[in-house]
C-alpha cells in the first residue's frame, strides 16, 4: 500500500475503506486508536476475505493542509517499535 492512505468518507462503524497506490478500494475495521507522544494512531484489521484473522495494521492518523484525519505508514523503526508495544501491553491489561 501507498505511505499515505485517504480516510474516506464513508465511515459506518469504524469501517474505513483504504486506497493503495494503485487506486484499489480496501475495507479495515478501526479496532483501537493508541496515543504516543502526543500522536495519534488507528490500529485497523482487513475486513477482506483471506485476511489473516489476527493481522492488524497501525497508522499514523495526521491532519492534512485541510483539516482532514490522513493515514500515513510508520517509516520510522523506533516509532514503530515503541507504538506497538503500547499497544500490546494495553492488551495484556
Amino acid at each position: 500500500m501507498a505511505d499515505e492512505k485517504n480516510m474516506m468518507d464513508e465511515e459506518l462503524d469504524d469501517v474505513l475503506i483504504l486506497v493503495d497506490e494503485e487506486d484499489q478500494e480496501h475495507p479495515f475495521q478501526m479496532i483501537d486508536m493508541v496515543e504516543v507522544d502526543g500522536n495519534q494512531y488507528a490500529v485497523l484489521v482487513p475486513l477482506e476475505e483471506g485476511a489473516e484473522e489476527d493481522e492488524a495494521i497501525i497508522l499514523k492518523i495526521v491532519l492534512d493542509e485541510n483539516g482532514e484525519e490522513v493515514l500515513y505508514d510508520i517509516e520510522d523503526d523506533e516509532e514503530w517499535e515503541k507504538v506497538v508495544d503500547i499497544w500490546n501491553d494495553s492488551q495484556e491489561g
